[in-house]
């Protein structure tokens, strides 16, 4: 059992219909669960009050300096008490880094990124909405693009591996509407998540065992269980330590029937 490399595409600038055609739909679906967050949220109570409780952080400098009041506070106000349930420790770890060892649950990757993106994309929205709702911010928009691109590299991946390119569609379709489908819209580390390990996969699939290693290596930075990751990458590795040796095995038998057959 060998396991082949499939060829790779030729390089197409424009986009095949099935792409284009999922590209709206994973889009579609994003602006669809953001929509009824919104609705939701704007009539009902939320069930968790954690949005409110925002202390200072422990470090220092950030206590002694208070932060300067927003341009528009109810805006920022509303971002923030749009974080909730686990958000509430992934945006805590990217303003003010592991304080509480109950924080070191929620690995370094969302909160890292979210904060980059507030220190220098949305950092002019800074003064304008607080850095707390900037954060939350990036949070949300980091997670709703690494979604889509999520659902571009499910079907990429599945028409590998299933070879039929209406079947992958399909799959990825439901992807984008499946009915956990509002993690993949918070401040939740799963669109990062799935989004490194279809992309590993689809490059191990190709043959580019660099590459996936590093994507599968970044998906373990999103969630804990992306250790079992290493289990594609460890078994590729097996594979060709026992094709390895069993070639040599086959070499040195043949070498010896030669021997005592002349």
């Amino acid at each position: 059992m060998t396991l082949k490399a499939v060829p790779k595409a030729t390089p197409n600038r424009r986009l095949c219909p099935h792409t284009r055609l999922l590209l709206r739909y994973a889009v579609a679906s994003r602006l669809l669960i953001l929509t009824l967050i919104i609705i939701w949220r704007s009539l009902l109570s939320p069930y968790d009050t954690s949005a409110s409780i925002n202390p200072q952080c422990l470090s220092s400098s950030n206590s002694s300096n208070p932060p300067p009041a927003a341009l528009f506070p109810r805006v920022g106000s509303a971002i923030e008490r749009s974080i909730v349930w686990d958000g509430v420790y992934f945006a805590r770890v990217a303003e003010c880094g592991y304080e509480y060892e109950q924080t070191f649950a929620f690995l370094p990757l969302l909160p890292l990124c979210a904060s980059l993106l507030s220190n220098t994309v949305f950092a002019p929205l800074v003064p304008v909405i607080g850095y707390r709702a900037v954060l939350g911010l990036s949070g949300y928009v980091l997670n709703n693009i690494a979604f889509v691109f999520a659902a571009l590299y499910l079907y990429r991946l599945s028409v590998v591996v299933l070879k039929d390119n209406e079947v992958a569609l399909r799959a990825s379709v439901l992807f984008c509407f499946n009915p956990a489908s509002i993690f993949y819209s918070s401040i939740y580390s799963e669109s990062l998540y799935a989004f490194l390990s279809f992309g590993g996969l689809y490059h191990f699939m190709n043959g580019a065992y660099n590459y996936s290693t590093f994507w599968l290596a970044l998906s373990s930075c999103a969630r804990s269980n992306g250790v079992l990751n290493a289990g594609y990458i460890c078994f590729h590795a097996m594979l060709q330590v026992y094709e390895a040796f069993f070639s040599k095995k086959r070499a040195y038998g043949s070498g010896l029937l030669k021997i005592f057959s002349s």
